[in-house]
């Protein structure tokens, strides 16, 4: 890893700890009537943790894609400076 890299690795690693202070609890209100239990769906999830991660920088993308292994979404941080 050449210095560029590291002080990019260190930039998101330093934004996401402040961020990760910040984050709320993801709150479990889905259902899941097979097991008849409560789960933080994927909104909740989201919802729990952007406003704390765009605060500091970082943003969210998720491309889709497929391999041989049939189709996925890819969870892409991007951390940017200004």
């Amino acid at each position: 890893m050449d210095g560029s890299q590291f002080q990019s690795v260190a930039g998101i690693a330093a934004a996401l700890a402040k961020a990760q202070v910040e984050m709320g609890p993801a709150l479990k209100d889905s259902n899941n009537p097979a097991f008849k239990t409560k789960y933080a769906d994927l909104s909740s999830v989201m919802a729990a943790c952007m406003p704390a991660l765009n605060k500091n920088g970082i943003a969210v993308i998720q491309p889709t894609g497929s391999d041989d292994a049939g189709r996925y979404v890819q969870t892409i941080l991007i951390h940017g400076t200004t």
